[in-house]
Parts: C-alpha cells; structure tokens; sequence
C-alpha cells in the first residue's frame, strides 16, 4: 500500500462527513491483502468514526459555546467592554454577546470540509512520508499550511452573515451602544467578523489536532483492522 493511500485515510478520519468524502472514497481503488484488506471499506469506517468525534460538533448548537478548547471569549481590546458592563449591572447582555461570537462561528465550520478535500488530492509522496511520520500534529499543520487562507476567505462571509442569522449583530450593537454611552470610556467599534473568522479556524485545527493525537497515541482508539495496520507504521 502506498504512503499516499495511507494518509488519505488517516487525513479524512480526523476530519471530514461520509457525505462530503464520498468523491474521495469513490476515488480510491480497492486494494485487498492476502484477501482482507480493503482500503475503500476501511475508509468508510474510518469516517464514520471521524465525523462523530471531533470536527462536526462543532457544527452543533454549544459546539464551541460549551467546549471550553475552542470557546471563543471577548477579544483582548474588548475585555474593558466585558467588565464595564458587568460593573453596572449587564453581565446578562456581555455573556449574550460571548454566546453570539460562538453560535456564529458554529454556523461557518461547516463550509470547511470541500476545502480540505481540494487539500487531501494535493497531497505528494514526500508530504504523505513526512505527515504519517511526523509529530503528533503534522497532519493538522499541513492542512492548516494548505487552508487556511481559503478557509477565512469562505468563513468571514459566511459569519458576517451569521451574525444576521443568528441576532449577534443585534445584540453587539446592543452593547457597543451601551458601552459608549458610559462616561469616559474610549469608544469602540471592533471588527468582530475579522475576530471570530480568526477563532473559529483555531477552533476547528485545535479538535483535528486534539483527534490526531489521540489516533497516534493511543492504539485502543484504532478500532478496526485496518486502523492498527496503518498506524502501527509510525509507532
């Protein structure tokens, strides 16, 4: 079996949905050793497993709100907001606001996985080596290397829009309002959509990583065949 065939398999089982993969896993030819191994079908376990540990919960409503990794918290420059408010009785409206950001950017990571398949086709001999070889988060930094300027690119429209969707933008303007009407404060006009899109990406490498780890590490996670023989490569 070839290093590349490998690391496909071990890319897409940290990262991507059955349904999204599915061009990739029809690309693959089906391989048999000595009559059991089967490449295709070993994916397709693979990516069941895949899509319910780690990337997709963060599509789902609290997936960054109540994942204390990737929760996204008030920027540094609006720390001042958070305590402001809650000095004068607003804590209510700057925690809605912290839950705002994250609903946002739960909405966005889903528009990440056809970026990371464009990623996966490109990968070569010498990265397929390097990453099934490398350390614990070598698969996460070649796909962060390889998407992350595409993915801000898809992620900022889609959380302005969020922002809309799901009434942050309500309740930022809400706040920053507020805020600016309190005596002698530095008024504020942050560029939350710039922020969140920047939280969100961090986010999503943070729980391939988290994934990639555990896979490496430890071998009670390589449930199947064909996970121990590929794994058991780099250990």
């Amino acid at each position: 079996m070839s290093f590349k065939k490998l690391i496909l398999i071990f890319i897409s089982f940290i990262t991507f949905s059955c349904a999204e993969l599915q061009s990739v896993v029809d690309s693959l030819p089906t391989e048999t050793t000595n009559g059991t191994l089967d490449i295709a079908g070993g994916l397709r376990q693979a990516l069941d497993m895949g899509i319910d540990k780690q990337v997709s919960k963060l599509t789902q409503k609290d997936g960054f709100y109540k994942n204390d990794l990737v929760k996204i918290l008030m920027p540094e420059e609006l720390q001042k907001v958070d305590e402001a408010l809650r000095k004068i009785g607003l804590g209510n409206l700057a925690d809605e606001g912290i839950k705002a950001l994250n609903r946002a950017a739960e909405d966005a990571v889903k528009e990440a996985t056809p970026i990371f398949i464009d990623a996966v086709k490109d990968i070569t001999f010498s990265d397929a080596k390097n990453i099934l070889l490398g350390n614990d988060k070598a698969a996460t930094n070649y796909l962060q290397n390889k998407t992350n300027t595409a993915l801000y690119g898809k992620f900022n429209p889609v959380i302005k829009s969020s922002f809309s969707k799901v009434g942050a933008d309500q309740i930022w303007s809400n706040i920053i309002s507020k805020y600016n009407t309190i005596p002698f404060v530095n008024k504020v006009n942050p560029d939350l959509t710039d922020y969140v899109t920047t939280e969100a990406l961090k986010g999503v490498y943070k729980m391939i990583a988290v994934e990639e780890k555990n896979i490496r590490s430890n071998v009670n996670s390589r449930t199947t065949t064909l996970l121990q023989q590929v794994f058991a490569m780099q250990d």
